[in-house]
């Protein structure tokens, strides 16, 4: 009788924690997506492009121009239906996730829509965004400081595990905000925010297991099947646009896992192409600003910012744009896992044979 109820058990765990969250969001995104596309037309609730005298691309950028946009309602809806049915509602780190996600998610959706009813590529104001980011993440940062205090103890790849003490809160304040931000500036191309958050949550679900976090396991299988189940109609041609809705969430979300996990550092390797898109933009806002104080004319460092645009100014397609950036988050994601196995495996067995000696 117990061997029924472990085997019962252990099928119950898998159901929830693994099965549920891989199959849902994929399932319900190739139901629900053709409906929503629907609607979002009939909305007429299309995609704002440049305009020539700012900068637009090649004209086949112009083709997207009418194209739905707000898809990341249907990503972030199905994640959080997702945590709300699989995950530990009592768990800290599961209120940190869902008031991240949450705030930026009614952030993306604020700004899509003033881009939407004003036809301009002009949403809400940048220190609006900033204060809304910086309000959910020094709440959660404080609530996870007092909270889980375990995660003051940082993973540092090449090092190992260092304790920041009340330096956490600021970390914090930075990895969610600037993760935000970067997976937002990402979304330019299609199937190129998507592709990547699957990625590298996969590593994060991976990474969950090894933690022993099933509050994360459910999560970010959840984000990597409702980003699979977006990218069905997100891949070139798009179909939809995630806009800022989901690219805004889905940053806000992944920095805050990062920090519930304690590997924020472990993401800048393993979340290279959202780092090498948010500082190619400091680059070139900087540059410009710098050569037209010293020279009276602003410069560009790169073709075209954020760095993307810069390989298509370089006669790169956004396929393969799309695609070897792919492949660059896949190989840093294998180098951030065999780092952290590594570093963990090593750490176990440290504390292993310092138990033994007592």
């Amino acid at each position: 009788m117990l061997q029924i109820i472990d085997i019962e058990s252990a099928f119950s765990a898998l159901l929830i924690y693994f099965i549920l969250p891989i199959l849902l969001p994929f399932g319900l995104s190739l139901y629900i997506g053709p409906k929503l596309i629907s609607v979002l037309r009939a909305m007429k609730a299309g995609q704002p492009i440049r305009e020539a005298r700012k900068g637009v691309l090649a004209p086949e950028h112009q083709g997207k121009v009418g194209t739905p946009t707000m898809g990341g309602i249907m990503i972030i809806g199905l994640i959080l239906l997702t945590i709300l049915l699989c995950a530990d509602l009592t768990d800290a780190r599961t209120h940190c996730i869902l008031i991240v996600t949450l705030v930026t998610a009614f952030l993306g959706f604020l700004d899509d829509y003033a881009k939407i009813t004003k036809k301009s590529t002009d949403g809400v104001s940048g220190w609006f965004k900033i204060g809304l980011q910086f309000a959910a993440a020094t709440i959660c940062a404080v609530y996870l400081y007092c909270a889980v205090p375990a995660l003051c103890n940082l993973y540092i790849p090449f090092y190992g595990w260092l304790n920041i003490g009340f330096f956490f809160i600021p970390l914090s304040l930075l990895v969610i905000i600037g993760t935000s931000n970067a997976v937002n500036l990402t979304d330019g191309l299609d199937g190129l925010a998507s592709g990547n958050m699957i990625i590298v949550a996969l590593l994060y679900a991976v990474i969950s297991v090894f933690q022993g976090l099933p509050v994360i396991t459910p999560t970010m299988l959840a984000v990597a099947s409702a980003c699979a189940g977006f990218l069905w109609f997100n891949a070139h041609p798009a179909k939809v646009f995630m806009g800022d809705t989901g690219s805004l969430a889905l940053g806000g979300l992944l920095g805050t896992v990062a920090v519930c996990t304690a590997t924020p550092f472990l993401l800048v390797i393993v979340g290279g192409v959202f780092v090498a898109e948010a500082c190619s933009v400091m680059i070139q806002v900087g540059w410009f600003k710098y050569t037209r104080k010293k020279y009276g004319e602003g410069r560009r460092f790169f073709l075209m910012a954020p760095i993307h645009h810069h390989f298509e100014k370089k006669g790169w397609s956004e396929t393969q744009v799309c695609i070897r950036f792919w492949i660059i988050t896949l190989f840093l994601a294998l180098l951030g896992f065999g780092m952290y196995t590594h570093d963990y495996l090593q750490a176990i067995k440290n504390l292993v044979q310092s138990a033994c000696q007592f």
